[in-house]
């Protein structure tokens, strides 16, 4: 019995590994499957959401949560709050694909206090396109900047609504097109807190940068696979990206930008030969996402034709910790060092217009400016927003890319090599009887002992997370002896924030260690 085990696992491997070296999969996994219209983190945990503020079940700090909402929905969480820490909470709500909405669907974050009053909301309507994508938002609670209200320790109420005509408005404009949005929608919920600061800093936020949009980035176009979520979203740097995209979908990538850094990016949607006059309105979307999930800027190309239209963000300042005490959504965005998110959406209808399934767009990205010195935090910051299931899965995908690099002639010969050694075993090995010669039981975690000889170690991916002190950027407010350093690759000249292009240096001296 053990002889025939052992033949079908050798049988197993090498399958698995000629197919992987010829680029072919098993005949029951031959048709793909549909792709989820969004992917949610690893590891979440579920949550109902309660009638009352009453009855809310408490979300952890750095945890992140399922749930849903139906029309008209109204649920409550409860998240616990020191008075020294900044806290954020994020909601992404998934309608179902397919589903027809209305301009004003979407969803709204509120933090409240004990009396109920509001810290902060914000929401993410459908807009335009009237289609299903992902919808985020995120409020949050913000120490200091003069503020006299949830600025205590204690319990808040966080409280997520849907909106808009699928919620139950029977005399809008909107409701017939709205007639299918009555499903229930998931929601993807996170709860991350920030430190604050040692020292006081500035709380004047910037008021003027550079209003011209940066020039096309240089370099070879890079082809990349967007991600369908913030979780697995796709790692991409200043430069040209291109990708191959379904209609009805979104396409997350996530972008570095430090401290001092400005972003920028264009999405195009390439030409489509087409004899018939046709066109689609708002064909495609791109909406830019801070560390926090808090939708900072969008654009969208407005009517596609057939003709390459273009969708942009308009400038925005460099990131700064100061950007929280401004007035504007979007440059109260640009208060995180961080992952910022892209995502493109393509409406469906091109499909039906077009009669192609996918469409060639093209991402250009610049991240402008030298990366500054961090602000005096009172304890190490790490990925602000990134949960452990997200560093998790971006330490998979570099394990796999790092597999994908072996050579086709390599993989074979590791299979050819892992057969023998597993049929040899197979043939020497004693009877039922006889006590196993070298063999773990059951309970020796097979599968993590010493590898096969001449079989290559794993390959390992980048630690996630911070990865120790750096030589720190210069021009920073907070001295220089909190610095991250510069972000990976050539940085670029890059406003100050400042109207006459000096840098601010309100904090001063780093305090003694």
């Amino acid at each position: 019995m053990r002889q025939h085990g052992r033949t079908r696992t050798a049988s197993a491997v090498v399958a698995a590994v000629v197919a992987a070296a010829l680029g072919t999969a098993p005949a029951q996994a031959a048709e793909e499957p549909t792709p989820d219209p969004y992917r949610f983190g690893v590891g979440a945990r579920s949550v109902v959401g309660a009638e009352s503020s009453a009855d809310a079940e408490v979300l952890e700090a750095g945890t992140t949560y399922r749930s849903s909402i139906g029309p008209g929905g109204k649920l409550n969480f409860r998240v616990d709050l020191d008075s020294e820490r900044n806290a954020y909470v994020s909601v992404v709500a998934v309608p179902g694909p397919g589903t027809g909405l209305a301009y004003g669907d979407g969803i709204e974050v509120t933090l409240q206090d004990a009396q109920g009053t509001r810290c902060s909301s914000a929401d993410e309507k459908v807009g335009a396109g009237r289609f299903a994508r992902p919808l985020a938002a995120a409020a949050h609670r913000t120490i200091g900047g003069g503020r006299s209200t949830c600025q205590e320790e204690g319990a808040y109420n966080v409280l997520v609504e849907r909106v808009g005509a699928g919620a139950g408005n029977p005399a809008s404009a909107d409701a017939s097109a709205s007639a299918s949005a009555s499903g229930t929608w998931a929601l993807e919920i996170r709860h991350v807190t920030e430190p604050g600061l040692r020292q006081p800093g500035p709380t004047e936020a910037p008021t003027a940068w550079p209003s011209a949009s940066p020039g096309l980035p240089g370099g070879e176009t890079r082809e990349t696979p967007g991600g369908s979520g913030f979780n697995d979203a796709a790692e991409i740097s200043e430069g040209e990206w291109s990708s191959r995209m379904e209609a009805g979908r979104t396409y997350f990538y996530r972008v570095r930008v430090d401290w001092g850094q400005r972003i920028f990016a264009t999405a195009s949607l390439g030409s489509t030969n087409t004899g018939d006059f046709t066109f689609v309105s708002e064909a495609l979307t791109m909406r830019l996402y801070n560390p926090v999930r808090a939708l900072v800027e969008d654009g969208g190309t407005g009517s596609y034709d057939g003709r390459q239209k273009q969708a942009s963000l308009d400038p925005l300042p460099e990131v700064a910790y100061e950007n929280r005490f401004a007035g504007a959504d979007k440059v109260q965005g640009m208060r995180l060092r961080g992952d910022y998110y892209l995502a493109v959406s393509l409406n469906p209808r091109l499909a039906q217009k077009f009669g192609r399934e996918r469409f060639g767009v093209t991402l250009r990205v610049n991240v402008e400016g030298d990366a500054k010195a961090a602000p005096p935090y009172a304890e190490p910051v790490g990925d602000l927003g990134v949960s452990e299931g997200e560093k998790g899965e971006r330490g998979d995908a570099m394990r796999l890319v790092g597999v994908a690099g072996v050579g086709t002639g390599a993989l074979l010969v590791v299979g050819l090599v892992a057969w023998t050694l597993l049929a040899r075993r197979a043939a020497a090995a004693p009877s039922q009887a006889a006590p196993s010669q070298g063999v773990p039981s059951a309970g020796a975690g097979a599968g993590h002992g010493a590898p096969l000889p001449g079989t290559p170690a794993p390959a390992r991916g980048p630690v996630a997370g911070p990865v120790g002190p750096h030589a720190t950027g210069g021009g920073s407010p907070y001295g220089d002896a909190h610095g991250y350093g510069p972000a990976g690759g050539p940085g670029h000249e890059g406003g100050t924030g400042q109207t006459d292009g000096a840098p601010r240096t309100e904090y001063g001296p780093p305090p003694a260690r």
